[in-house]
């Protein structure tokens, strides 16, 4: 690719970048240049008015030129403020063009009525080289420098024409100010210019990341699923091949009564499991919508102890609970019932005999905050990053299911479920509910 072809694609996506900025963008910045317009001419008649012994006292012209410019930028102030102005392209290139033109007639306008070699009023020409340095390309730049340098010397030498002699110093203020705007105005231009390079590559490289974002997430999305079938194909397996097996051996010619009841029955027990699977499997796949009702939340956790108390007490464990003041909560009772219950049951499994399994609720504003710990071994590095994957379990007769459905269930009513602490003897599950409190709410019997 040739440079002049670089050049021209340059040119082409900065003006794309150009066609991306938004219009209230374009409206700010504006209305920034009209807020400089106004400082700027608030600032010469103050300092026309104070150097009035060397600048002569502002005359009537110049005060009416300079007031009359004054109200038009903040009338023009005020429209680009506007709610629901939206400015084309081209509008905005056009106002750009007649606030650019008219500071340049304001300016020959000042410089002829106060008829002065040393005319501050020249200073106002900075305004549209900025103007043009930022809106448009390098050789507009350079035509509207060219334009303020061609003011200030036409004007000494109209000056000295009828004020003879000419004064060479002068000359040379005109030049040195003819040259601090040509390299304002293009430093300027190249500032932006390289601002909107930086800002279309900017653009360019979050488009490739939300396309790069976009394919991880459908990858994902795919392995999930994946997984996800896997999962359900080996838990699904196990009960069909056992069932399979059991009516296969109860049916077979010559098999005694004892030993088909025995195989009926397996094969009944492992329906049973494959019934539970299954159901456990809609219940994550798809979640019921919310039902909500008012409860108070230490007496939902009052009964998950009542109900796991005998559970722990075969296993030689006890179940402590460090409740709060009551706070009452809309909530979906039978999930967030069923989520902590889980919890709490996989903290007896994995808590030894003589262990404890305590609860702690606490709350932040309107943030219930439930901790089940219990003091068994910490969980494996390896399988942290697991532990809330569906169908990963430790557990012989486990479907794996538990802690993604109770995640489900937190996250459903705006809060979540993670480990938050993991060392041997102390392992915490916590569970967040950020739910409003409800001013009337029944309370809760122990049965439901």
């Amino acid at each position: 690719m040739t440079a002049e072809m670089r050049k021209d694609e340059m040119n082409t996506q900065v003006a794309l970048f150009d066609e991306q900025i938004p219009i209230d963008s374009i409206c700010r910045q504006k209305s920034i240049f009209c807020i400089i317009t106004l400082f700027v001419l608030a600032l010469l008649l103050m300092l026309h008015s104070i150097f009035a012994s060397i600048l002569g006292e502002p005359s009537l012209p110049v005060i009416g030129l300079l007031g009359v410019t004054i109200a038009i930028t903040a009338l023009e102030l005020a429209w680009l403020n506007r709610r629901g102005l939206v400015l084309t392209d081209g509008a905005a290139s056009i106002e750009s063009c007649v606030s650019m033109a008219a500071i340049f007639v304001l300016t020959a306008l000042l410089t002829f009525i106060t008829n002065r070699d040393e005319n501050p009023y020249f200073v106002l020409l900075a305004i549209p080289v900025l103007r043009c340095a930022y809106a448009f390309g390098l050789f507009a730049t350079i035509m509207t420098i060219s334009a303020a340098d061609a003011m200030i010397m036409f004007w000494l030498w109209h000056f000295f024409y009828f004020h003879p002699p000419a004064r060479v110093r002068q000359y040379l203020e005109g030049g040195m100010l003819s040259v601090v705007y040509m390299l304002m105005g293009l430093l300027v231009w190249l500032l932006v210019n390289q601002l909107k390079t930086n800002q279309l590559k900017l653009t360019s490289s979050l488009d490739l990341l939300r396309a790069t974002r976009e394919r991880l997430i459908s990858e994902e999305k795919l392995a999930a699923v994946g997984r996800l079938a896997s999962g359900i194909a080996h838990e699904l397996r196990n009960p069909v091949a056992m069932i399979s097996c059991s009516l296969a051996t109860a049916t077979y010619p010559g098999t005694e009564d004892a030993e088909r009841e025995e195989m009926f029955a397996i094969a009944a027990r492992e329906s049973k499991r494959l019934e539970s699977l299954t159901a456990d499997f809609l219940t994550y796949a798809r979640p019921s919508p919310l039902m909500r009702s008012p409860v108070l939340m230490n007496d939902l956790l009052s009964y998950v102890v009542a109900v796991t108390k005998a559970h722990a007490a075969n296993r030689s464990i006890s179940i402590a609970s460090k409740l709060m003041d009551d706070m009452p909560l809309d909530i979906d009772v039978p999930q967030v019932e069923g989520a902590i219950l889980n919890l709490v049951l996989n903290a007896i499994d994995a808590t030894p005999a003589g262990g404890t399994v305590t609860l702690n609720a606490s709350a932040k504003g309107d943030v219930l905050i439930v901790d089940i710990e219990d003091s068994g071994p910490s969980i494996p590095d390896s399988d942290l990053s697991q532990i809330f994957e569906p169908f990963f379990t430790t557990k012989p007769s486990g479907t794996g299911l538990g802690l993604a459905i109770a995640r489900g269930a937190a996250r459903a009513h705006g809060g979540d479920l993670w480990l938050s602490k993991n060392r041997s003897g102390c392992v915490t599950f916590s569970m967040t509910l950020v739910k409003p409190a409800m001013n009337d709410v029944r309370k809760r019997t122990t049965n439901g």
